[in-house]
């Protein structure tokens, strides 16, 4: 079995799994809930690998209470998951939809009764249709629609959830969904990428503002999609991975962290109207300070110049010989250098790896068991990386492993498997893979126990309160 190294991580380093609400719940029929873009995606013609949708998925919506053992099998610390925008408020707008809160209190409740901390990401791609069917995130009013929709989360769930993460990964929906189309709600306009990722920064300083209105000891951190970009040469591509870093990192980062978007970020969109989209007081909403910083990383990438290659005018290859499923490099040093990066350039707040993993085709072997040794040496090695990054002085605090379920990868339906827990989507049945194993030996042997010291082993209901990031 592979041994990471894990020295130089904090005694209280954060483990957890994390996954996302349409991703796995499934249940779409029920509670009241409402559409969402990924619904209306999924459904279109042509859309995603072999039709498939989010319907059934994991079956979360059913089969809670066995997926919370599985986590806490796992002897996890955390779990990242998020709440369904369209479960709880199904047109994004108005009261919160009782039955929805009902379960999401249900389903919080069952967490921190295990003794496990969860941290909820508000808003994690499933924006309500009818908010896209007036505009989505191109408007100011979708941006406007989430603050409120906070605000209201954080009154039914602040007794419960201390941990927030804003958004997740604003650069996929604004350019996979309103910019090349790939992803929902499937538009493909550069300058309504463009007004989407304001509005998306925006969404983010509203629902800071909202959670910290709401009193309490919320602590709350936005989560970016951060990869390493090398360029193929080192002279000739230097400006092809500027452009590049401005338009997928500095663009999010920069806001939030540094005041505002940069003169990179703004030579590029300011001919599809960024700067036109800021008013007043939105760049002090969206660099409000935050409490910790959460950084998804999946690959490094070579980058070369490209007079047509989209708005950054570059050509992008996975970097290495040694591919995921997805065709995503393997390359563990990467992670190092990204942690050091985000250090180096944006914040030094503690930061969460709030997503990283690895997708395979695994299957269920003839005596029962799935056996992924890959995904094995990939946590060892990545794991390790991070290590590096903490021996260099990076505050990292915690790693969500994506995913604890096969589930459903978006755009590529059910074709690529991230989980720690196998699913056999017909029957719905749940196998550990030999990951789930290691990763939860790992838990134990760093830790010397398998819970956080502050995760009581009974905690009264209805106010269960968890200790926070920081």
């Amino acid at each position: 079995m592979a041994s990471p190294t894990t020295e130089h991580l904090p005694e209280d380093f954060l483990w957890g799994v994390a996954t996302a609400a349409y991703q796995i719940e499934g249940g779409v029929d029920v509670d009241g809930r409402g559409s969402s873009i990924w619904d209306t995606f999924s459904h279109s013609d042509g859309r995603t690998r072999h039709g498939d949708t989010g319907d059934i998925a994991c079956d979360h919506r059913a089969l809670w209470r066995q997926d919370l053992e599985l986590i806490a099998d796992l002897n996890v610390a955390a779990y990242r998951l998020s709440l369904g925008w369209p479960r709880l408020q199904p047109t994004g707008r108005g009261k919160l939809n009782t039955a929805g809160v009902e379960w999401y209190r249900e389903l919080l409740g069952g967490v921190c009764d295990r003794g496990i901390r969860p941290l909820v990401t508000l808003y994690h791609w499933d924006l309500p249709q009818a908010l896209e069917d007036e505009g989505g995130w191109t408007t100011r009013a979708t941006a406007e629609a989430f603050g409120d929709y906070v605000a209201l989360v954080a009154e039914a769930f602040g007794d419960l959830v201390h941990d927030w993460v804003t958004v997740n990964e604003p650069w996929c929906s604004a350019f996979l969904g309103y910019g090349v189309g790939v992803h929902a709600p499937g538009r493909r306009s550069e300058r309504e990428a463009t007004a989407a990722s304001h509005h998306l920064n925006l969404a983010h300083g509203l629902a800071l503002r909202a959670l910290r209105d709401a009193g309490g000891t919320h602590q709350v951190g936005v989560t970016d999609l951060v990869a390493d970009l090398v360029p193929v040469d080192p002279v000739a591509d230097a400006e092809a991975v500027a452009r590049l870093d401005a338009l997928n990192h500095q663009l999010f980062l920069g806001p939030v962290f540094l005041g505002g978007y940069s003169a990179s970020v703004t030579a590029l969109l300011d001919p599809y109207g960024l700067s036109d989209l800021v008013q007043p007081g939105d760049l002090e909403l969206i660099g409000a300070p935050l409490d910790f910083v959460g950084i998804n990383h999946y690959q490094q990438v070579l980058v070369e110049d490209d007079p047509i290659g989209g708005i950054a005018r570059v050509r992008e290859t996975p970097a290495g010989e040694r591919r995921t499923s997805f065709g995503w490099s393997i390359s563990p040093d990467a992670m190092t250098r990204v942690l050091q990066h985000v250090r180096d350039v944006y914040t030094t707040l503690p930061v969460y790896v709030t997503e990283n993993g690895i997708s395979l085709t695994d299957y269920i072997r003839p005596d029962g068991t799935v056996q992924d040794p890959e995904r094995v040496e990939y946590l060892a090695d990545y794991i390790t990386a991070i290590d590096t990054a903490v021996a260099d002085g990076v505050d990292v605090r915690g790693y969500f492993a994506w995913s604890l379920l096969d589930n459903f990868e978006w755009a590529e339906g059910y074709d690529k498997r991230f989980g720690l827990v196998f699913v056999e989507f017909g029957s719905q049945k749940r196998v550990p893979k030999t990951s789930a194993s290691f990763y939860s030996h790992l838990i134990t042997t760093h830790r010397g126990r398998v819970r956080h010291p502050f995760a009581a082993a009974s905690v009264p209901t209805p106010k269960r309160r968890k200790e926070t990031f920081q």
